[in-house]
This record gives C-alpha cells, structure tokens and sequence, in this order.
C-alpha cells in the first residue's frame, strides 16, 4: 500500500537508477504532457515528500517530475530490452529511457511538471513529513504536528491522523496500526488524547521502521500473516487480549481496532 514509507523507498529505488544519468528519451502518455520532451536532461535526484514522488531533472532549467501514487500508482525499473512486467500496458503514464534503466510509471495520479523553485505550490499545503530530514523544509517536526492537529480539537483523531495537512505520510494501515498500539478508539476527539506527542512519535517510528523494505510490518515480524497487530485482521483474535479485532466500514476507508484494548471514550 502506497503510504508514506512506500513513496520514500520508491524515491529512493529511483534515485539510485537514474540520478546522475541523462535521459535519452522521456515519453509522458497524458494529454496535458504528451509534447514533452526531456531527451537530453539529466536526473539530478529523486525525493519523497509525504505522499508525493518529486524527480528533479536539469537542462536548460530545472524541473521537477511531480507524481502521487494514490492507491494503485507504482514505479519500476528495468534494464534496457527487459519486459515491463507488473502491470498492463495501458496503465503506462510516463517512461524515462537512460542508457543503464528505463523507468516506467503505472497508473501515476496528479502527474505534472513544474520548475523545481515552484515545487511549494504542489506540496507546501501538507504538514511535516514523518520520514524528512528535520532539517530540510517541511521535514520532520514533532512540535508543530502536533500543534496542527490541536487546530481541530474535536476531530476523529483517525481521520485527523489521515489529514496531510496535519503530517505527512500516514495511511490507512498506519492508522490502525498507531492507535492498537498506543490503546486509542479511532474515534476519540483529538483533544481527549493523553498523549500525541507519544503517539505521533510511534507513528514515525513505525513509518522509519520499514524504509528499505517494500513488506510493511508494524508487530516486528516477516512471516505472512504476522506483520500487523489490527489492519486487515477483522474477527482475527486479538494478538493481545483474544477479543476478535472489530471493523467499521463506514466512509472513505475501513478501520481495525481491538474494542478491549482500545476501549470506547463518551
């Protein structure tokens, strides 16, 4: 699932294939950039913020490939004259051709391309990521997640943990994950929760936890079946206590917890 951790190893797997190459021919496949033509500029780097993918190119000027992986977005990468396995053809959204990788991106949302001084105006909005450099803009900063969250005090704290613009790169499974462990029912208010700083510290522990990994595991253990305590393991036993793990279905998104270990606020 594309969460913050997976955007990161992505930026990462990116980076490593491309930076420094040239690119000998780019081919975007939607309308709005199907003229564009990068043959000739070279991958400075690639970065993640949040959720967003940010491929920074230099030519004539610099440029920044923005992309959102969403639910289903993905990049790959392969050798020159390799298939493009994984996903169909016509999913393709764009393909970087350098002499060593060709980089294919599946089912990309929200793909523009902007000067890389105008990347603000595509990520600015979102709130301090969980896996930036605390010393790079909008990088990691506890103080001031927590300070965003507080701004609405009688939220769902799941549905404000989902907010980007509160912090950056918890997904649905983190959700769930963050608050088994820290013993939080996903639908007390923000302000009724003893501990964010706590909590939002596990968060970013957890999401660090698994940069590296493409498997994402919150209970510490690889084996099938065992990587998480509550997300996706409704009527499960609880890895606690045996109570069956509960699911609730309603809106965007489903939500696990354990009804015992996270008991109800009123």
């Amino acid at each position: 699932m594309p969460e913050g951790d997976t955007v990161w190893n992505t930026a990462r797997m990116l980076h490593r294939a491309l930076a420094g190459d040239t690119i000998r021919h780019s081919d975007f496949r939607v309308p709005d950039l199907a003229t564009v033509d990068l043959s000739g500029w070279t991958v400075h780097e690639s970065v993640s913020r949040g959720k967003h993918l940010l491929l920074r190119v230099t030519g004539d000027d610099a440029l920044t490939i923005h992309s959102h992986l969403r639910m289903d977005g993905a990049w790959r990468v392969f050798a020159p004259g390799e298939a493009w396995r994984g996903r169909q053809s016509h999913l393709i959204r764009v393909v970087l051709r350098a002499a060593s990788t060709v980089a294919v991106g599946f089912h990309l949302h929200d793909l523009t391309i902007v000067p890389t001084e105008d990347e603000e105006k595509l990520v600015g909005h979102l709130g301090p990521d969980l896996l930036g450099d605390p010393a790079e803009p909008g990088g990691w900063d506890l103080d001031e997640a927590v300070r965003r969250l507080r701004k609405t005090p009688t939220r769902p704290i799941a549905e404000a943990l989902l907010d980007q613009t509160n912090l950056a790169g918890v997904g649905n499974l983190y959700k769930c994950e963050i608050l088994f462990v820290r013993g939080v029912w996903p639908w007390t208010p923000v302000w009724q929760v003893d501990d964010l700083p706590g909590l939002l510290t596990v968060a970013q522990r957890m999401l660090a936890a698994n940069r590296g990994r493409w498997t994402q595991v919150t209970t510490g253990s690889l084996r099938r079946g065992e990587g998480t305590y509550v997300y996706g393991r409704g009527r499960a036993s609880c890895r606690r206590c045996g109570t069956p793990v509960a699911r609730d279905d309603t809106g965007d998104r489903v939500t696990y917890w354990c009804p015992h270990c996270q008991p109800r606020t009123d």
